[in-house]
């Protein structure tokens, strides 16, 4: 049985059945124009067939990773984001670009992976990753930073990523592409 999953940020969950089971993770870091996007491309996996579900962080209640909150103890939530990324056999992460870089929610999300779970390097390593944004501005500068940290996770990043904004919307040829090419990853 394989997952995938597309992250965008917040704690929105659908499933969709599949003969294999190959879970995508779909996960967004805003509950803006980047939820949609993440929800556009559920539909799409869904047609191709794929198991997914949406993770909305911005709703999960997750706080901002520090270490003194560290120290207070591991947040209530994380244990269902948690298993949600141990379920997941890879990812998408939809994410608005701010001030030319990751968005706190993605970021701080990672951080308590990082520092809570029980198998850090299990929930990345080896996976496939899909990189999409929404932006105000270009994205590129996120799509940069996405690549660069989740391919320091372990994570397999595919070449080609999925950018919108305001005068762009999602080439959805690209999306099926971008899709086909996770599932073909999982095996």
């Amino acid at each position: 049985m394989q997952r995938l999953a597309v992250f965008s940020g917040a704690a929105v969950v659908i499933g969709v059945e599949r003969k294999v089971d190959s879970m995508l993770l779909i996960c967004t870091a805003s509950s803006g124009k980047n939820l949609e996007l993440a929800a556009r491309l559920q539909e799409l996996a869904s047609e191709l067939g794929l198991t997914s579900e949406v993770l909305d962080l911005t709703d999960t209640g997750l706080p901002l990773y520090t270490p003194k909150a560290e120290a207070a103890g591991t947040p209530e939530s994380f244990e269902a984001i948690e298993a949600q990324f141990k379920r997941a056999r890879g990812f998408v992460f939809c994410a608005p670009e701010y001030n030319g870089s990751i968005p706190p929610a993605l970021t701080s999300a990672v951080a308590w992976l990082s520092v809570s779970g029980s198998d850090f390097r299990s929930l990345f390593n080896g996976k496939p990753v899909g990189l999409a944004t929404h932006s105000g501005g270009g994205g590129q500068k996120v799509l940069v930073a996405m690549r660069l940290q989740f391919g320091h996770l372990g994570a397999n990043v595919l070449g080609r990523e999925l950018q919108t904004n305001r005068n762009k919307a999602l080439n959805e040829e690209s999306a099926r592409n971008v899709l086909s090419q996770l599932a073909a990853q999982l095996g």
